[in-house]
């Protein structure tokens, strides 16, 4: 990587650093990127296995029906999937190179997701307020560990979309910007899968079963 310095438009000065990938072919940055989501995957697949076998030890406290209000997730999930649903018109729109159209659509992505945060927060707040914090079960400790993990990876994804809003704003579509978009996308749609289990395997079916 080298560092390259841009002039602003009006003084011809160097006014920023910007890491510039000349040596890295687009093929191993996806390939690394692949690899990475594949790490999460395992991540996630222990979460799950560890609720699986802990979502049910309830100590004597409430169960997920006591506590899910599936409207309310439902809603939740629908923020999720629409942001997923907008970033795919972001990627749509930059393949046409409109730079403007792509942060329009990148924005709408990003307060979909972070309407999806305050969801998940506001239940967090909730739930601890009516006494069942991880701490009280270990049903409790597997779901709030599970659906922490995910929403915390949400977070990191709204602060890198932001970073390359400001990236593409101030140096525009070029193709180190096309490539990091793309890799937000490959973790964004990825979440989004990985919401759609919890929704299912958490929520949905700890309510009905």
């Amino acid at each position: 990587m080298t560092t390259h310095t841009v002039p602003t438009p009006q003084h011809g000065e160097p006014v920023a650093f910007y890491m510039k990938e000349e040596h890295h072919p687009e093929g191993s940055t996806m390939l690394g990127f692949w690899i990475y989501i594949m790490s999460d995957c395992l991540i996630f697949a222990v979460l799950f296995a560890t609720y699986a076998v802990l979502g049910r030890n309830y100590a004597a406290g409430p169960s997920p029906a006591d506590l899910f209000e599936l409207p309310v997730v439902a809603l939740n999930t629908t923020m999720l999937l629409l942001s997923s649903i907008t970033y795919g018109f972001a990627m749509l729109t930059m393949e046409k190179n409109n730079k403007s159209g792509t942060m329009l659509w990148l924005a709408v992505t990003g307060l979909f997701g972070a309407a999806f945060i305050y969801f998940e927060l506001n239940e967090f707040y909730h739930l601890i307020l009516e006494g069942a914090g991880p701490q009280r079960s270990a049903f409790l400790s597997a779901f709030f560990t599970l659906v922490g993990t995910h929403g915390t990876h949400v977070t990191v994804g709204i602060v890198w979309l932001i970073t390359l809003m400001v990236q593409t704003s101030r140096y525009g579509l070029i193709a180190e910007n096309k490539r990091r978009l793309m890799c937000l996308s490959m973790f964004w749609h990825f979440l989004d899968v990985v919401w759609i289990g919890v929704f299912s395997f958490v929520y949905l079916m700890g309510v009905l079963g």
